[in-house]
């Protein structure tokens, strides 16, 4: 691993706030993407979970973000669209996605997004005992107890989230 990294300070903020156990892993900017980060430091995809922002196509457009394991799809036409109650649904662009939270693909993490958002964890994700998921930034990532993510205000778990 680099040198010691901090998360975004309004994640790391939250995660104080929020009395969050964890730690902190330095990641190279240039493997911060979840395959690339997996293969370098040897974390098993599984372990690895990401932060998906998607967008209704209508205006007024909401917003939400979804957890899931790197190994899964997040069912975003049928599930999540349905969970949102829109009629359409997409993945926001990365710079939809940066323009709205300040963190960039590879960094994004539930933490410190705009409150109002709903925030869906994937069930199977829940029951690991540990994972890795963003900092924030593209040179850091948290590891914690991914239970840890549903006193996020706006977390709920979601059975079904994902295509298996």
């Amino acid at each position: 691993m680099p040198q010691p990294a901090e998360p975004d300070p309004r994640v790391g903020a939250a995660l104080r706030v929020l009395g969050i156990a964890h730690e902190v892993l330095a990641c190279d900017p240039e493997v911060a993407d979840t395959a690339a980060f997996c293969a370098r430091y040897g974390v098993p995809p599984e372990r690895s979970l990401n932060t998906i922002v998607v967008a209704s196509r209508r205006e007024p457009k909401s917003h939400a973000a979804c957890v899931v394991q790197a190994t899964a799809r997040l069912d975003v036409n049928h599930r999540v669209r349905d969970l949102m109650g829109v009629s359409r649904l997409s993945f926001a662009p990365p710079d939809e996605t940066t323009r709205l939270t300040g963190m960039l693909v590879g960094g994004v993490t539930p933490f410190g997004l705009p409150p109002e958002w709903p925030i869906y964890l994937d069930e199977p994700a829940l029951a690991l005992d540990w994972a890795i998921l963003g900092g924030g930034n593209r040179s850091s990532k948290l590891r914690l107890d991914p239970r840890e993510l549903l006193r996020i205000p706006g977390a709920q778990a979601v059975a079904a989230l994902t295509l298996r």
